[in-house]
């Protein structure tokens, strides 16, 4: 049952124009050889964005005339502005924010192709139609709107993918893109190293020390490991180690969190969540010897700029969300989910968090610092 009554709204009108709609949108009539302009869609968080990123690439370098518009969520889309592979950005604000005023921004491109890699319904779609894009493409195309779509014959679902970048991978290959190189894409800022360079100066911390980065928020409670663990493996790793010092990553919202964080473990922990801005995290990220964390944008940013991960996963799945490539950098903590349905977002206890202890962390921790450096930890 609909709940908001704008979304049946845009359900009767785009049902509307698209049975007046004459022209060929099948997939059977596209011509990669007519494409001129190409609208590509990831308007979600950071991570999902990051994922879509070897897509991107994939179009570029199959459409390497074309001009490619990105959307994107204008909360994150800094982190993407130099892209090498996109010419321009059309920010996604959130629901039905500047809904129309966006329309005709998009239209202004007369696209040839939408490539919707992730988005949010009910917008993303009627946006990419709305465009005037003649062919899109998405998957999974199990939505409501899938009427709308190009690739509308064939079902496909989450499950039918092995991982995210897989998915996003597949809506270019329907597209005639070839995939030759499947690691995601996120250049440095230029400014990035010097701000950083102030940032650690700042905060008494040198060339000698190792930096252990904790991300300690995430996008809901069900993927957050709890704050006195994450202070207990602070303070075991401090103790280990004198050249030890831990960053404390989030947002500016979760500033105050990652502080309480910060002082109880002492001294050597820091916070930079609302001190440096997003599009220089990725700079901070890459001084990181190891970053601690759930499932979240961070972690993928880790992943991008290579720097190893500790990834503490339950209810979300490894396999679908988690490190992608470079395995054998990157380290993940799996449980199971304790409860079934799983709450999802509606979460207020992430009580399947509770099976992965300090000591197993620790331990892997243990072996991640050992590794490249003479700086044991006992």
């Amino acid at each position: 049952m609909r709940i908001n009554p704008i979304d049946g709204l845009l359900f009767l009108s785009m049902r509307l124009l698209k049975s007046i709609d004459r022209r060929q949108t099948d997939l059977k009539y596209f011509d990669p050889d007519k494409v001129k302009n190409i609208l590509v869609v990831s308007s979600t968080a950071i991570g999902d964005t990051l994922l879509s990123t070897p897509a991107i690439r994939a179009v570029r370098e199959r459409y390497p005339h074309a001009k490619i518009i990105a959307h994107f969520n204008i909360k994150n889309m800094e982190l993407f502005e130099n892209n090498p592979y996109v010419d321009g950005i059309i920010p996604y604000y959130g629901r039905y924010k500047n809904f129309f005023r966006t329309i005709g921004k998009l239209r202004k491109y007369k696209f040839d192709l939408a490539l919707i890699f992730h988005g949010n319904e009910p917008q993303a779609t009627p946006m990419a139609y709305l465009s005037g894009a003649r062919f899109i493409v998405k998957l999974p195309n199990t939505s409501e709107y899938r009427f709308l779509l190009s690739n509308k014959n064939q079902v496909l679902r989450w499950e039918d993918f092995s991982h995210g970048v897989e998915q996003r991978l597949r809506v270019t290959e329907m597209a005639g893109c070839k995939i030759s190189d499947k690691r995601m894409t996120l250049p440095l800022s230029g400014e990035g190293d010097a701000i950083v360079d102030k940032f650690l100066k700042e905060n008494s911390i040198g060339e000698s020390n190792i930096l252990i980065g904790f991300q300690v928020g995430a996008s809901t409670v069900s993927r957050m490991w709890f704050a006195d663990r994450f202070v207990e493996l602070g303070k075991r790793l401090v103790d280990s180690n004198t050249k030890i010092r831990i960053i404390i990553t989030g947002s500016p919202q979760e500033y105050n969190y990652c502080k309480g964080i910060a002082d109880d473990i002492g001294e050597k922990a820091i916070v930079s969540a609302g001190k440096i801005p997003l599009k220089y995290i990725p700079s901070v990220v890459r001084r990181f010897k190891t970053l601690v964390t759930g499932d979240t944008g961070i972690m993928h940013m880790a992943i991008a700029v290579g720097t190893p991960v500790v990834a503490l996963f339950a209810v979300a799945d490894a396999k679908k969300s988690g490190p992608y490539y470079d395995l054998g950098k990157h380290v993940v903590i799996q449980k199971e989910r304790t409860c079934e349905p799983c709450e999802g977002k509606a979460c207020e206890y992430q009580k399947c968090m509770e099976h992965i202890s300090v000591d197993e962390v620790y331990d892997t921790m243990k072996t991640r610092i050992q590794n490249g450096t003479s700086s044991k930890i006992q």
